[in-house]
C-alpha cells in the first residue's frame, strides 16, 4: 500500500479534493459545482484519484462542518462509506480548524486564531485555535475554544474578553481551498498514531442548518 491520503471538502458550494503522499506527489483541485456536487461527486473522486487506485490510500479525511447543511452531509456520508468499504481510518475535521491552519501559515505561529463563519438568525459559527509544539517539536493545532454556534453579541464579547493576542479570520463561507490544510492536519494525526474508525465521523451542523 502506498502512503497516500485523500481529503474531501463539500461544506461549501464548491467541491475540494486533495491527494498527497506527503513527499513529491501533491495535488489539490476545487470545482464550483453548487447543488450538482451530490450528482457528480463519485465520478470526480475517481477521475481525481487516477492514475492511482483506492488501494494506494492509507487514510481519508473529510470536512465535517460547519458549513452548508446539504454539502456537509454529502461529504461525510461519502467519506464514511468509502472508509468502511476500504477499511481505512477516517479523520473528520472541522472546517474552522482547516481555516485556522491555513491562516497560521502566514502568521506568528504562537498567536491565537479566531475563526468565524456566518450562520443564521444573527449567529455565527466560531472557534479559537492555536498552533503549539509537541514534545517532539512538531507543530499541532490545538482548540482553545471549541467549535460552537453563538449569537454575534456573545461571540464579540468573547473576543473582547480574550486575554491573549489573536488574529481574526472572517470568511463568508467554508472555503473549499482549505481542503489541503485539512489533509495536512489529518496527516499530523496519522503520524501520531491516530487511526479513527469511520463510525466516529459525524457532521457538525451547529444549531441551525446553513445553506451556502
Amino acid at each position: 500500500m502506498s502512503n497516500y491520503g485523500l481529503a474531501i471538502h463539500t461544506a461549501s458550494a464548491s467541491l475540494g479534493l486533495a491527494l498527497s503522499n506527503f513527499a513529491e506527489d501533491n495535488r489539490t483541485q476545487v470545482w464550483d459545482l453548487g447543488r450538482e456536487t451530490s450528482n457528480v461527486l463519485h465520478q470526480y473522486l475517481i477521475d481525481f484519484l487516477a492514475p492511482h487506485t483506492w488501494d494506494d490510500l492509507s487514510f481519508l479525511a473529510v470536512a465535517k462542518g460547519p458549513g452548508g447543511f446539504t454539502g456537509t452531509r454529502i461529504g461525510v456520508v461519502t467519506a464514511r462509506t468509502l472508509a468502511q468499504q476500504l477499511d481505512l481510518p477516517l479523520f473528520a475535521l472541522s472546517t474552522l480548524a482547516g481555516l485556522a491552519w491555513q491562516a497560521a501559515k502566514t502568521l506568528d505561529w504562537q498567536i491565537a486564531i479566531a475563526i468565524q463563519l456566518p450562520a443564521q438568525r444573527g449567529e455565527v459559527f466560531a472557534a479559537i485555535y492555536q498552533v503549539q509544539l509537541t514534545d517532539s517539536g512538531q507543530r499541532r493545532l490545538v482548540s482553545l475554544l471549541p467549535d460552537a454556534v453563538l449569537p454575534e453579541a456573545q461571540w464579540q464579547a468573547t473576543l473582547d474578553d480574550w486575554a491573549s493576542p489573536y488574529h481574526l479570520v472572517q470568511p463568508e463561507t467554508a472555503i473549499a481551498t482549505s481542503v489541503t490544510d485539512l489533509l495536512e492536519l489529518a496527516h499530523l494525526d496519522w503520524q501520531q498514531g491516530d487511526r479513527p474508525d469511520w463510525s466516529a465521523a459525524l457532521p457538525f451542523y451547529g444549531q441551525h442548518p446553513v445553506e451556502r
